[in-house]
């Protein structure tokens, strides 16, 4: 059941891309749609955060949905390699896809649309699912039977 346990974070890692690309052509786009381009910036090495105020937030909610990707996600997959190691359970990787699938939304949701109550909610039932993750890899470890564990 290894693979099983690590596809939710590889189709994560996967979706992380795909919204990493999605800044290309929301920014570029918004850029490019500039008026005054003396607003743009207009030093060496600008950043992401350079663009806020300068192009349409809509233009920067990709680029703001790919760093929410790289924060809670990371204990995601901290939890999905100590759970296939540990030997999942079905409930385990059914908790796993329950993750994924509402980050994917939480990423639309943020992308296209992003009010906070519904964007709340799924943060926060992703996190619900999360939790689930992490005390399972606790459990699996802390209360793990050395003579029970995969070789």
């Amino acid at each position: 059941m290894q693979a099983q346990m690590l596809a939710p974070a590889a189709v994560l890692v996967l979706w992380t891309i795909i919204v990493l690309f999605w800044i290309i052509p929301s920014r570029f786009g918004a850029i490019a749609k500039v008026q005054d381009k003396s607003k743009l910036p207009g030093k060496a090495g600008v950043r992401g955060a350079d663009l806020e105020g300068v192009i349409p937030d809509k233009a920067n909610w990709p680029a703001h949905n790919h760093t929410h990707l790289h924060e809670q996600p990371t204990l995601f997959y901290a939890a999905v390699v100590i759970l296939a190691i540990m030997g999942p359970s079905a409930a385990d990787i059914f908790a796993a896809w329950i993750y994924v699938g509402l980050r994917i939304l939480h990423s639309f949701w943020q992308i296209l649309i992003n009010t906070i109550p519904v964007r709340f909610a799924l943060f926060l039932l992703s996190a619900l699912a999360m939790t689930v993750l992490a005390v399972r890899a606790v459990i699996v470890t802390v209360f793990a039977d050395p003579s029970a564990l995969p070789t």
